[in-house]
């Protein structure tokens, strides 16, 4: 039984599988530039963050109806319940769909068809964050926004992603401005490719409660004091990190420094289609490559849980804490999967 765990750090369309991309590209009509799912795994080799958001922007193609977003978003939460993931909160890239003239209102609509029957269908809880393209304008941005004003009922927060260098947080000032006065939660990617100053940024002008990546905080002190001080919540995702080549190894990844400078880190899986693993098996990746002890991944759980956006439902966090607490790591040096007391 896996270590029961929330996943903060997850991009929708990043866990389009091979399979699945093929099977909604024949229902649409849509001819992909790969033999087969085998020939489709091995472009899967990146050389860095833009030659992967390339295939991934071209992959989007096959997601054209509501029933492929909730086809996509149900063979996520399957794959996400079986490695112990309790709770979910998914972000998507609606730019990136309204560019091909995919509406707002399909996007989200199909996305909850498969959210809103996640506690009956998969034993999970789920919550949806709107991300915007940081390569994109600072009006695209605003657009989007509007344009998801019908949808908030569905939405809880806004975040911000893709390619991050030469894009700082602060182009998009006004865009967290009015989701702040629309009561969205906010997060935003920083400090993965970018430097530390973007962290400041995002947390300054935008007002972000959770920074995404964060990794190279480590290289100011003082902003890491602040995280610290503050309880800034950081959502690492290492083997991401290494497959678009922000750290070079896995042992070499900055979380057991981070844990023990003692700032608020989760581990999640990113784009687990593409970076070859879900969440559990990040969580299982850095425990055999940094040596973590059975008390640093039972913190780590509960850090994914304390940083969730479960403030509507305290009684639910609460409960999901109860069950990291209870869990039973098995006999291995590090703690092998293992069970729930009781």
């Amino acid at each position: 039984m896996p270590l029961p765990k929330a996943e903060l750090h997850l991009h929708i369309e990043g866990t389009l599988e091979p399979e699945l991309a093929f099977r909604l590209a024949a229902r649409n009509g849509v001819v992909l530039p790969y033999a087969d799912t085998e020939a489709l795994r091995e472009a899967y080799l990146f050389k860095d963050l833009q030659s992967f958001l390339n295939l991934y922007y071209e992959l989007m193609t096959v997601l054209r109806t509501e029933q492929d977003f909730e086809d996509l978003a149900n063979a996520y939460l399957a794959r996400a319940a079986a490695q112990g993931v309790r709770h979910a909160e998914i972000f998507f890239d609606p730019q990136a769909h309204i560019a091909r003239g995919v509406p707002m209102g399909t996007i989200v609509e199909g996305l909850w068809r498969a959210l809103g029957r996640s506690t009956e269908n998969h034993g999970m809880s789920t919550r949806l964050i709107m991300c915007f393209l940081r390569d994109e304008s600072a009006d695209s941005a605003l657009e989007t926004l509007e344009a998801a004003r019908p949808h908030l009922d569905r939405i809880i927060g806004v975040g911000l992603d893709s390619a991050e260098v030469g894009h700082p947080p602060a182009k998009f000032r006004e865009v967290y401005e009015m989701a702040a006065d629309l009561g969205l939660r906010r997060v935003a990617h920083a400090g993965e490719e970018g430097p530390p100053a973007y962290i400041t940024e995002a947390l300054d002008l935008l007002g972000v409660e959770r920074v995404d990546h964060g990794l190279r905080c480590m290289e100011d002190p003082d902003l890491v004091a602040r995280l610290v001080r503050e309880r800034i919540p950081l959502t690492l995702c290492p083997l991401s990190n290494v497959r678009l080549r922000a750290v070079d190894v896995l042992a070499e990844h900055p979380l057991r420094a981070m844990l023990e400078a003692g700032l608020l880190c989760t581990v999640n899986s990113d784009d687990p289609a593409y970076f070859g693993g879900y969440v559990a098996d990040n969580y299982h990746a850095v425990r055999d490559a940094l040596g973590l002890t059975k008390e640093q991944m039972r913190e780590l759980a509960r850090n994914s849980f304390r940083a969730s956006f479960l403030e509507d439902d305290e009684d639910l966090r609460s409960r999901y804490l109860a069950e990291v607490d209870a869990y039973e790591f098995g006999d291995g040096p590090h703690g092998t999967p293992g069970r729930a007391r009781g």
